[in-house]
């Protein structure tokens, strides 16, 4: 590695090459579909019994939360109070905001609406959503002859 004044000079071509194509796709992906953070992020895990969508989103009240399931499809809504300033006091830094959220899950399958559960307990909102019995798979016995 040769030293030019306060500049390191180490350039790799392989690493360089490696870079421009990982720009290359990030520009391109962009083009085809624009990058959108969705909130509120969920984690969903599924089972031959139901599926289980959980979904942080602290300092939300949960009389403001609102759930809709219609076959195979999960909406939430909801909102979270605009963070307010006292006199004097101006943002440093600002990652969390408030306001109205909407997010559309679709489900693996579809649910039995009228059994759907939700809790939210710390922050974290967690919904059961059991699966519709017209859904589940059943087991087949062969007959001999």
């Amino acid at each position: 590695m040769a030293r030019i004044g306060t500049v390191s000079w180490n350039w790799d071509p392989f690493r360089e090459m490696d870079l421009l194509e990982r720009n290359w796709g990030n520009l391109v992906s962009g083009l085809a579909r624009p990058r959108v953070a969705k909130f509120p992020p969920v984690n969903i895990l599924t089972s031959e019994e139901d599926v289980i969508v959980t979904s942080e989103i602290p300092g939300v009240n949960p009389d403001d939360i609102d759930l809709t399931v219609t076959g195979d499809t999960l909406t939430i809504k909801g909102g979270r109070p605009h963070p307010e300033l006292r006199e004097g006091q101006s943002w440093q830094r600002r990652e969390r905001t408030g306001g109205e959220f909407f997010r559309t899950i679709q489900l693996p399958f579809d649910v039995e609406s009228g059994k759907v559960q939700a809790d939210y307990s710390k922050g974290v909102l967690k919904i059961t959503l059991p699966r519709a019995e017209s859904e589940k798979p059943r087991k087949i016995s062969v007959k001999t002859a």
